[in-house]
């Protein structure tokens, strides 16, 4: 009971946090966040600097066509490989622009980077759980989640937001209350988010015994086989745009 409650505060703490004002902020506290971004911005594009550079140079041999589907986030994203192929069907094409190591706060800070400059019909982010690793609290988690929407949602009203829940690691199993956490308050706040979803594989990657299944991790006990890969495109495919019908063919007159 308390665990459900203090879901419920964090998040009707984020959703007053990121809701319209109620007052004008005092221009001296707004120039001072706005400083604060700017520095983790600059701090963030250091730090990724090669990575950012690589999606640069991708750009420039080919830049993605818009209304496709970008896929965001950390090392699970970055490691699908088989991307483009699995998703070769979805309307407009899929775009990879996951970074390894990479948290759903550096996620909000690349939001135009990686998201907005491709003008996407939908974005599926997955990360999180290198924020909890790191030592965030489910909270904050939720906190950069809801920045990284509100960064799309600003230029691109209509774009669909997916978002992956957090997923299980044998290696990250003592962090298990901790995700399980953050999944329930992300999906609680898509639910009030309009054109959005929640996608869950944590729930299809335990076992009987409540605990990951080891088959779909490799040795790291971190990162996915192709088993794994191939139940997240079970879970996630129904999800995306499917290619219209053929248009039936029109009847001889007689």
């Amino acid at each position: 009971m308390k665990t459900a409650l203090a879901a419920v505060a964090l998040l009707t703490a984020t959703l007053a946090a990121h809701a319209q004002p109620a007052f004008f902020p005092q221009e001296s506290e707004t120039a001072a966040a706005e400083a604060a971004s700017a520095r983790d911005y600059l701090a963030a594009k250091e730090r990724w600097h090669n990575e950012l550079a690589a999606f640069a140079r991708a750009d420039q041999e080919r830049f993605p066509a818009p209304g496709g589907v970008v896929f965001v986030g950390s090392s699970t994203v970055r490691m699908w490989t088989r991307l483009a192929q699995d998703f070769a069907r979805v309307p407009g094409g899929v775009v990879n622009r996951g970074f390894g190591g990479s948290t759903l706060n550096d996620c909000s800070l690349f939001a135009r980077d990686l998201v907005v400059r491709y003008k996407p019909r939908q974005v599926v982010v997955y990360a999180g759980d290198n924020d909890l690793a790191e030592g965030r609290t489910p909270l904050q988690v939720l906190d950069s989640f809801a920045r990284f929407a509100n960064a799309v949602r600003a230029e691109l009203p209509d774009t669909r937001i997916s978002f992956v829940s957090v997923k299980p690691s044998p290696s990250r199993e003592q962090l298990l209350p901790q995700i399980r956490e953050t999944n329930h308050v992300i999906s609680a706040y898509l639910n009030l988010l309009p054109n959005s979803e929640y996608i869950d594989i944590y729930t299809p990657m335990l076992g009987a015994d409540g605990r990951p299944r080891m088959e779909l991790f490799r040795s790291d006990r971190l990162h996915m086989t192709d088993e794994g890969y191939r139940l997240w495109h079970s879970v996630i495919a129904p999800h995306l745009p499917v290619p219209p019908l053929p248009a039936a063919p029109v009847a001889a007159q007689p």
